[in-house]
């Protein structure tokens, strides 16, 4: 290869990983303290880091080892990151529960401890009989966990602008984990170079998607009138009263708006900006009141017939939604009401 070639193979490599630390020190910035855009920022420099170790031993097979022993330790994380990547993205609430920190606990106290007790400069065989392929092995798995997190709420889907970062993320990890496993009849180079293509792709994909909604609906960024957001609000309030929208557990902003007669960016910022909420704390509310109503009733039933009749996707959704909203959980207000 002659020294064109490779100082274009250095430079498109090391693209991606010096773009991927850009990015997510921008998006955990912007976050302002949301937990899916922060899982997200972490998740883009875990593999930034990753991509980085393997241009570095490529291109300079002689670099310290604990250089090398930093990108695999960030290899293990990915996995890990991208499940509650999606968990956070697609469930109702966006907070760990008590297993969830157990999970992550126990997974850096791994990580540490491996790095602590095996360094990489002093037990490369066993690093490359076992910790690395199990590393290998434990990607994969987490990545399908987030392929059934995934098909299980995939109703959650349907609006193209909060789905295209998780579905982003999702393929790409999995794109990037091919590369590196295919490495051995390829070159070790291709996973970092997968790393810039995949950066590449997504930010393509979301200025086109963005752009074209703000083309489309120039008037998103002005305000609606108090007297037209008041008449829109009670609308939608007799519409999701009136036909009991709420208890579609797929019902997305794009069908609500297109029952309003909306767009949906104009249905977005008339309960952003006119009733202080978002479109799934609405609709979750709506959800929990209507649990409510059917936990005071005469007649109990179970909670898993509770949540299905009040459009929960299942009992833990209607668990962490209505202890979220309502400070207790379900059982305890029932209790409390079966009490007065």
């Amino acid at each position: 290869m002659n020294l064109l070639s490779q100082h274009l193979l250095f430079f498109f490599s090391l693209l991606g990983s010096f773009n991927g630390i850009a990015l997510a020190c921008f998006l955990w910035w912007r976050a302002r303290g949301r937990p899916t855009q922060r899982w997200l920022a972490l998740l883009v420099w875990l593999v930034s880091v990753r991509t980085g170790k393997s241009v570095a031993y490529h291109f300079w097979p002689e670099v310290s080892r604990t250089v090398q022993q930093v990108g695999l330790s960030a290899w293990f994380l990915i996995g890990p990151c991208l499940f509650f990547l999606l968990r956070s993205g697609l469930g109702p609430s966006a907070g760990l529960q008590r297993l969830d920190r157990w999970h992550l606990g126990l997974l850096i106290a791994l990580t540490l401890a491996l790095n602590l007790l095996l360094p990489y400069a002093q037990h490369v065989r066993i690093w490359w009989t076992w910790v690395i392929p199990g590393v290998n092995a434990g990607l994969l798995a987490y990545w399908l966990l987030a392929t059934l997190v995934l098909w299980r709420r995939r109703a959650q889907l349907s609006d193209a602008q909060s789905a295209l970062p998780l579905l982003g993320a999702w393929a790409g990890v999995g794109l990037i984990w091919v590369a590196y496993w295919t490495s051995t009849y390829t070159s070790y180079i291709v996973g970092a170079l997968s790393f810039t293509f995949v950066l590449a792709f997504s930010l393509l994909i979301a200025w086109r998607v963005y752009s074209g909604q703000a083309a489309i609906e120039p008037y998103q960024d002005k305000r609606i009138p108090p007297d037209e957001a008041r008449t829109y609000l009670m609308q939608l309030d007799a519409l999701m009263a009136g036909e009991a929208l709420y208890r579609d557990p797929t019902l997305s902003l794009q069908r609500l708006a297109r029952r309003m007669g909306l767009p949906q960016a104009k249905l977005s910022q008339l309960l952003n900006d006119n009733n202080q909420t978002s479109f799934k704390q609405y609709l979750s509310q709506w959800r929990v009141d209507a649990a409510k109503a059917l936990l005071r009733d005469a007649q109990p039933r179970s909670m898993e017939e509770v949540a299905e009749a009040a459009g929960f996707q299942s009992a833990s959704t209607f668990y962490n939604a209505f202890k979220k909203l309502e400070g207790v959980t379900p059982a305890a207000y029932r209790k409390a009401v079966q009490s007065s």
